[in-house]
């Protein structure tokens, strides 16, 4: 649990301690923005393969289990986790100011549209989702450590974004945040917005589902552990 534990917070660090700071900002105008981008990449990526080697090494070892809400759950988490990838992949096919590169989307009037419309950040709060249903569903120390950094990562790194998005780009973000919502269906139930079901019917939610599809079936034999109740 050790390793797990300190992979966790190198990775957690790394995001919100530098990433999500003006940290980022002096080691860009030291480096540059592109060699910032590669070696936060080479990071990001090595943390993560730090992570899922210690988890496996965690479960390997008996992980202790706090709590089993029993093999129902996984009913519930079919559906769960599928809302979870509309959210997350219909975010990374959507042009949005949240998304490093396409700051300036953020002064098309055409940009807020489709899950935009539900919350500016829907990759990560896809991820969240997922990695709260995980936590739920295993119960187990290493599982709470593994998907609970992804998700106090993804819940924290929204309101990080958000935070350095109005440092750097002032009132093009101003009227971009005025017309979204962080939290999802804010800006609808305050009347910032509206819901376009149409919107929601793209290729993204296309791609998304089969992405789910490919994830849910392939599930067991990827890590070792199957999504369906039995």
């Amino acid at each position: 649990m050790g390793m797990l534990i300190a992979a966790a917070l190198f990775f957690l660090a790394i995001h919100l301690l530098v990433s999500g700071t003006s940290v980022r900002d002096v080691v860009v105008g030291a480096l540059g923005e592109r060699p910032y981008q590669g070696l936060f990449s080479v990071a990001s990526l090595g943390a993560i393969i730090w992570l899922a080697l210690s988890y496996n090494t965690a479960l390997a070892q008996g992980s202790m289990v706090l709590w089993d809400l029993g093999p129902a759950v996984r009913h519930v988490g079919v559906v769960v986790v599928a809302i979870a990838f509309l959210f997350a992949v219909t975010g990374l096919l959507t042009p949005n100011p949240t998304t490093v590169g396409m700051e300036g989307r953020a002064a098309h009037t055409e940009t807020v549209k489709g899950v935009l419309r539900i919350t500016r950040h829907p990759f990560l709060w896809g991820v969240a989702l997922w990695a709260a249903f995980h936590v739920l569903a295993n119960g187990d120390a290493a599982s709470i450590v593994f998907f609970g950094t992804f998700l106090l990562l993804a819940a924290l790194g929204t309101y990080s974004i958000d935070v350095k998005r109005a440092r750097k780009m002032g009132d093009a973000w101003q009227g971009f945040a005025r017309k979204t919502s962080n939290l999802p269906f804010a800006a609808i139930a305050s009347g910032r917005n509206t819901l376009k079901l149409n919107e929601l019917l793209t290729y993204r939610q296309a791609v998304a589902l089969i992405v789910f599809l490919g994830f849910l079936f392939a599930h067991e034999r990827l890590f070792s552990a199957s999504p369906f109740a039995g």
